[in-house]
């Protein structure tokens, strides 16, 4: 670890919950389960006042269900950093995105592919009964080109007749959240989704917990991202994943400068050539950088 890693590591009390490890640790177990059941909460009922003829998704519990998933006809994986299942059948999929991938869009259509696909069942009495799946995506990116205006970072995606604008099919939604354009100050928090937002963002910059977030929910948050209070397992693998998180955020960021120069081809090479130095797995890179497996073990 250089100088100003261990600088920035010194003053850091809680967690950080881009990386992988702190985001599993305070929504991905289930002792933590009711800070992931307030989070969802918060989101749906944002929504719901955005879109107030809709019926408001309620979570009141979950069952954490396995990450990995097999594509059926090759060999393709799928990691989620979170899925879950509601009381109702209803499937979560909830990702902290670290970093902007050229098909990232792509990426989240096909892993929403999965928990469609297990809903089917074997026999003729089966008829196509799907329950609702939610793909949460909290960015730590902004889409590209523009796509959205700087204050528009909350987003809500269905199935929409382009005739009429009427929700075609209601059981499927993304819900993504571009992170860097949330501003709110701690004075300026009301609602149970401004003060989500705001500890999300502000995480590891915080030295105590903000007096604004006084629900009891919050005190178990606090007190499990607090890295004084990890296991020395916990430590270690925190500092590993803290690791991974700044080399990805190093490599991403010299490469998009030398790509404005040397082209965007060039960017993608580059990328993927210092994940692969830095030991990042073969199917990360590709996400991250746009490329095939293919194209990478030629690197």
């Amino acid at each position: 670890m250089n100088s100003f890693d261990m600088e920035e590591r010194i003053h850091e009390r809680y967690v950080n919950p881009y990386t992988d490890f702190g985001f599993k640790k305070l929504f991905g177990t289930e002792p933590n389960k009711e800070l992931l059941i307030s989070l969802l909460n918060a989101l749906f009922d944002h929504s719901a006042q955005q879109s107030p003829d809709e019926p408001r998704q309620v979570v009141k519990d979950l069952r954490y269900l396995p990450t990995e998933k097999m594509e059926v006809y090759g060999e393709r994986q799928a990691v989620f950093d979170v899925y879950c299942e509601g009381e109702n059948g209803e499937r979560f999929i909830v990702e902290m995105q670290k970093a902007s991938q050229d098909f990232f869009k792509d990426r989240s259509v096909f892993y929403s592919a999965f928990p469609i696909i297990e809903q089917g069942k074997v026999g003729s009495d089966w008829d196509f009964h799907l329950n609702n799946v939610y793909t949460v995506g909290i960015l730590n990116f902004v889409f590209p080109g523009n796509e959205y205006g700087k204050d528009c970072f909350h987003h809500e995606v269905k199935l929409m007749d382009v005739e009429d604008k009427h929700v075609f099919y209601d059981k499927l939604t993304y819900v993504y959240l571009e992170m860097p354009k949330f501003s709110k100050t701690e004075d300026e928090l009301i609602s149970m989704y401004d003060k989500w937002l705001f500890v999300l963002k502000n995480l590891t910059r915080l030295m105590e917990r903000p007096a604004a977030l006084q629900e009891r929910v919050f005190t178990r948050f606090f007190e499990q991202a607090e890295i004084a209070r990890f296991t020395p397992d916990e430590s270690r693998i925190y500092e590993e994943s803290l690791k991974q998180y700044r080399d990805l955020r190093n490599v991403v960021s010299s490469a998009e400068r030398r790509g404005r120069v040397e082209g965007r081809a060039d960017e993608k090479a580059n990328i993927a050539r210092r994940m692969k130095a830095k030991g990042f797995a073969t199917e990360d890179i590709a996400e991250i950088a746009g490329l095939t497996t293919e194209e990478i073990y030629r690197l």
